[in-house]
């Protein structure tokens, strides 16, 4: 008996365990917000992309690098040849060929002054700094579109439940609407009528589901790996969009200190003027260093097996037929283009913050009516239904009544969803990022 009470014991905690992990995996499956961010930036393309292209900037910067620094080649060869040559000089006999010869030689080239190489560098380094700010403003873009996504998912996931409320209280309707035909309270006309609420609900669920999957969908391919469970509505972030507004002329001001592609255009524009540089400088003479070091077993009529040699090269190009003005005026017209894409870019941040903020402002605005118009909805459909089951209204009060609450809750969802989408273009404008990171 103690054994059997011990084994029943034992079985419960076992099976206590085993639910507790369930739960706990199924709660650990649930996706938020800030996590999608994250796995989006690791798994899509396109962040990956965005990093490769500022390491091909690096790159660049590199190669640029080693004008300035000297190469040295070394070369090894060997002979074999059928017979040996040699000569008897001053009763001395010296291997003039040998049959097998080794040779090797060490270069060193060295450019000491060579003035092109110094705007291309200073060009190159500054590309490299916009790329980077290129990077950071791709992948911040990809999070504010994983984000509209995200919340576009949570917003029809949300009508869907909207749509099975509806559904069940059209149920409910064509029941009542039955039992009273048949106690003979009311005509065929109301079955009918409830009927077509009723398929009319089941349609709307239909819809609604297909909508549903959809930005699933869509969520999964921008994130790069299939959702598993459910995902969690981000209340911190509605919350937020439902706070006042910050200053416009502060946020235009931090907006202009913030925006990474904004950044991006002004050092890409500083490298096209320092590009434009370089064939002004081709005026000047290039001067580069040589040396060279050669072993070989072949001593020849020198006797030394070694030898060495330096020099100094100097090279100035005249003339080239205009090339070089040529290559001035076309990189000071595309320094001129630069520097109007950066001011057309830097005056619309301006107009971005003003219009991200008067889009927020009506958004709250709107918001706050459908909250007023789904709250007189409820209590329209609660009222009328508690009149349709006491028999003091029809079947198309109620069904009316039905339909009103769900284009209520439908629109309050929209809206709702709709300001945090608006306030996330609102931080976009501003340079920040979706998640406060």
């Amino acid at each position: 008996m103690e054994k059997t009470k011990r084994f029943a014991i034992y079985t419960t905690v076992v099976l206590l365990l085993c639910c507790l992990a369930k739960v706990y995996g199924q709660e650990s499956k649930r996706l938020d917000l800030k996590t999608a961010v994250k796995t989006a930036l690791t798994y899509n393309e396109r962040a990956a992309s965005a990093d490769e292209m500022s390491a091909a900037a690096s790159a660049r910067v590199l190669r640029a690098r080693s004008a300035f620094l000297p190469t040295i080649t070394a070369t090894g060869t060997y002979t074999r040849r059928p017979n040996e040559v040699t000569r008897t000089i001053n009763e001395q006999q010296i291997v003039v060929q040998s049959r097998n010869a080794l040779a090797g030689n060490v270069n060193v080239n060295l450019t000491l002054f060579d003035s092109r190489s110094f705007p291309i560098f200073r060009q190159l380094t500054l590309n490299r700094q916009a790329e980077v700010y290129n990077a950071i403003d791709s992948k911040r873009r990809l999070a504010f579109e994983v984000c509209s996504v995200y919340l576009l998912t949570l917003s029809t996931h949300q009508v869907y439940k909207a749509a099975e409320e509806r559904f069940a209280y059209s149920r409910q309707n064509l029941d009542a609407s039955k039992a009273r035909f048949e106690a003979q309270l009311v005509s065929s006309n109301d079955v009918t009528r409830a009927e077509l609420e009723y398929a009319t609900a089941e349609k709307s669920i239909v819809r609604a589901q297909g909508d549903m999957e959809t930005t699933r969908l869509q969520l999964e391919y921008l994130l790069g790996i299939p959702i598993e469970g459910d995902i969690d509505t981000p209340e911190r972030l509605l919350v937020e969009a439902e706070q006042p507004p910050p200053p416009e002329e502060s946020s235009i001001i931090l907006a202009r200190q913030q925006r990474p592609d904004l950044k991006s255009l002004d050092f890409q524009s500083r490298a096209q003027h320092a590009y434009a540089r370089e064939p002004l400088l081709r005026w000047l003479p290039n001067l580069s260093f040589t040396g060279q070091y050669r072993f070989t077993n072949e001593s020849g009529l020198s006797g030394q097996n070694t030898n060495w040699s330096v020099g100094l090269t100097s090279t100035w190009a005249i003339l080239d037929g205009f090339l070089r003005i040529g290559d001035y005026k076309e990189r000071k017209a595309l320094s001129r283009i630069a520097d109007l894409d950066y001011q057309a870019a830097f005056r619309q941040v301006d107009t971005e913050v003003r219009t991200a903020l008067a889009n927020l402002q009506s958004q709250q605005t709107s918001l706050k009516r459908a909250a007023v118009a789904r709250d007189i909805a409820r209590k329209n459909a609660s009222e009328t239904a508690e009149l349709y089951r006491q028999g003091l209204t029809g079947i198309l009060q109620a069904a009316d009544a039905n339909v009103s609450l769900f284009e209520a809750e439908v629109d309050w969802i929209r809206e709702r969803y709709l300001l945090a989408t608006t306030f996330l273009n609102l931080r976009t404008a501003l340079g920040q990022d979706p998640v406060d990171e």
